[in-house]
């Protein structure tokens, strides 16, 4: 991860609401030069990568997508603290052209901190499309910045546009050129102005010349009920014993400001600023855009959506959509898949045969091929499968089909008790619980985020895939498909009844509007979806090369100990774990203590559940399938999936549950209510499956 504390390069700031074609920008920018990390004191993820161009080069910061900086929910925060705080050299602004109006009042926000800015006006040619003709030079004036046109998925535009904030930086006449005009661009009425100023005067008494942003930005921040800047100030003022009276008069002036204003006007503050900023961005809007033509038609994506949005027929459409992505995944990965079991069987083969021309001990020979090669790629065997299930997810994110899967889950969430917003983490949970939780920073109510954080380990991540696949070839060939997807399916439920179950005894918070952009429908972009595809499935290759290995390498150890017992000895150190346990699950129909042990370990990453079988059985990917065949009935092996899917969260998701909580109690009922349900869920589906006579 790049070092912007302490990097010579020019950092940059890219700034935009969601759906702007801002990561397209980040990624057509960067390209491969990319590193994702955490955002300093949070774990919400930090992406920044290098761009060059004229032998200059640049550190560009992607801030998460936002619609505003008003709310607390901690992605805006992120956007607008790292402005504030963090100082970067430029601000990139990147705005949709065919939504101009909405996305300049961000614009208005960003512009009202005075900080250097360039707007990147991008999806140009979708205006164009759209008989939409944009006066860039007239909305350059009007802003008092520079204003570049842009193409992000084809690369229209982002030379200049690096040119120009690059030369911004390092040009002191550049500088001074783009620099954000001084004179305020939204006029907020006369009452509102005047209170403005004498909160001016009393943050001035205040703070003095500490704050190196405006103080009417400040001042606004204060009137819109902005907690964190009050609480920074405050604190700040508070430092200062001989500023402690001016604290209080601020105090004692702000709540005065806002009765004036709400006796004056009949409103909040806030809803007033907001209305105004609006107001401005419309008119600006309408200044600078015109029609070419009269011609006003029914656009392709509109055309789509009164398919896609039916009343009755969005939702047979949404699960017929994700049950052809299985369906597509498990059809194209097959041949794959095999060829991933030829390559790890040829490799422990020759390994082996390596190892014992050396004469090394075979103790040793055995722990790489059966311990190492065996356990591993029994995982690694799933990697095809695990990337084509992103590929396609990344295809459906691209052409803006997920966007409107999450508009459609809005009157669901709501059923439960949860904003339609929340959602999001739980399709983020498909690629990976971690992430999932901590998408729910997102989330403006800290009862939704609670909820979210408490239900998304029921949604199932790519880590349990290899899981399904393994035991759905052996047993449901045929029918694998529908039985992946009746697994996905049966995570999605479980996570909305529990999420009704907590939503009972949690006071909700006051109803907010579920706002979305549904992007139009696009062909998918190659590069945009094999970068969303790598950025997802590597991390699978991560856990393989470090946790996974680390874990089977332990599971043959505890399997070959004492001396003289092999893996498939219940005396071993393991068995002798497992027997003791496996009786608890004898009313799952797999009391066995291979399948104990398995599940232990897929506490650590679910994806060792396969590895520590195949090291278990000391088998490859095809034998392995005959010894769960010998070990398993299909009834059985669905109720172990069922339990793979519900039980204990893994280790990384333990720890994101107690970092985002905050409450080891909290992540205590998460591990226990899983575990219990479960169990509940895995003894119910063999118990009934043997009574209508299922084998």
């Amino acid at each position: 991860m790049l070092d912007t504390a302490t990097d010579t390069k020019p950092i940059i700031a890219l700034a935009g609401n969601p759906n702007s074609g801002k990561t397209a920008l980040f990624n057509a920018l960067t390209g491969a030069r990319q590193h994702v990390g955490n955002w300093p004191g949070v774990t919400v993820e930090r992406k920044e990568g290098l761009a060059s161009v004229d032998g200059a080069s640049a550190v560009i910061i992607d801030l998460p997508g936002t619609y505003a900086f008003g709310s607390q929910a901690l992605d805006e925060s992120i956007a607008r603290d790292f402005i504030v705080n963090h100082h970067p050299d430029i601000v990139i602004n990147v705005v949709d052209t065919t939504h101009l109006e909405r996305n300049l009042y961000l614009t208005l926000q960003i512009l009202e901190m005075e900080v250097p800015v360039i707007l990147a006006l991008n999806m140009f040619d979708e205006a164009e499309a759209q008989n939409l003709e944009v006066h860039v030079d007239k909305l350059s004036e009007i802003l008092g910045v520079e204003v570049v046109p842009t193409v992000a998925v084809q690369k229209r535009g982002t030379d200049k546009l690096v040119r120009k904030a690059i030369q911004a930086v390092s040009t002191a006449a550049l500088e001074e050129d783009l620099a954000p005009r001084k004179l305020p661009l939204v006029d907020y009425g006369p009452t509102i102005e005047e209170e403005i100023k004498i909160i001016e005067d009393y943050l001035l008494e205040v703070v003095g010349n500490e704050i190196d942003r405006p103080l009417r930005w400040y001042a606004l921040k204060l009137l819109e009920n902005d907690f964190t800047i009050i609480t920074e100030l405050l604190a700040d003022g508070d430092r200062h014993r001989q500023n402690s009276r001016a604290v209080r008069q601020l105090k004692t002036e702000l709540k005065a400001a806002h009765s004036r204003i709400q006796d004056a006007l009949g409103r909040q503050p806030v809803d007033l600023i907001a209305a105004a900023r609006y107001d401005r961005a419309a008119s600006i809007a309408h200044d600078v855009i015109s029609r070419k033509t009269d011609t006003s038609g029914t656009t392709h994506s509109e055309i789509i959506d009164e398919v896609v949005l039916n009343r009755w027929l969005a939702y047979p459409i949404f699960l017929s959509v994700i049950w052809m992505m299985f369906k597509i995944t498990f059809t194209l990965s097959e041949p794959l898949s095999e060829l991933f079991v030829d390559f790890f069987e040829m490799l422990g083969t020759w390994v082996g045969g390596m190892l014992l021309a050396a004469n090394i001990p075979q103790v040793i020979v055995d722990f790489v091929t059966d311990g190492i090669i065996a356990g591993v790629g029994a995982v690694l065997e799933f990697v095809p499968p695990i990337f084509l299930l992103f590929f396609v997810i990344s295809i459906l994110e691209d052409v803006g089909y997920m966007a409107r899967a999450a508009l459609l889950s809005d009157r669901l969430m709501r059923a439960v008790g949860l904003h339609g917003k929340a959602f999001i983490p739980m399709i983020l949970g498909f690629g990976c619980n971690v992430t999932g939780i901590l998408a729910t920073r997102s989330l403006d109510s800290p009862r939704d985020r609670l909820i979210s954080i408490m239900i998304n380990p029921l949604i199932s991540c790519a880590g349990r895939l290899p899981v399904y696949v393994l035991f759905a070839t052996a047993f449901f060939k045929e029918k694998r498909g529908l039985v992946v997807f009746s697994l996905y399916v049966l995570g999605v439920v479980l996570a909305a009844a529990a999420a009704k179950v907590l939503s009972i005894f949690m006071e909700p918070d006051a109803s907010s509007t579920f706002v979305m952009e549904l992007p139009p429908y696009r062909l998918p972009r190659p590069m945009a979806v094999l970068i969303q595809t790598w950025e997802r499935g590597k991390e699978f290759l991560n856990k393989a090369g470090t946790i996974i290995l680390a874990a089977v390498a332990i599971v043959w150890v505890l399997a070959n100990m004492p001396p003289g017992t092999g893996p498939g000895s219940p005396h071993s150190y393991i068995g002798r774990i497992g027997t003791v346990i496996a009786p608890i699950f004898r009313p799952a129909g797999f009391g066995t203590w291979e399948a104990v042990v398995a599940l232990i370990f897929g506490i650590v990453a679910k994806e060792l559940i396969i590895g520590t079988l195949g090291v278990l059985y000391g088998a490859s990917n095809a034998t392995l399938i005959q010894a769960i065949q010998g070990a398993w009935t299909p009834l059985s092996a669905y109720a172990f999936l069922v339990m793979s899917l519900v039980y204990a969260p893994c280790v990384a998701t333990i720890a994101a549950i107690r970092r985002e909580t905050g409450s080891w109690k909290w992540t205590a009922l998460s591990v226990s209510y899983t575990l219990v349900l479960g169990w509940l869920l895995a003894v119910l589906v063999y118990q009934l499956g043997g009574l209508l006579g299922l084998s």
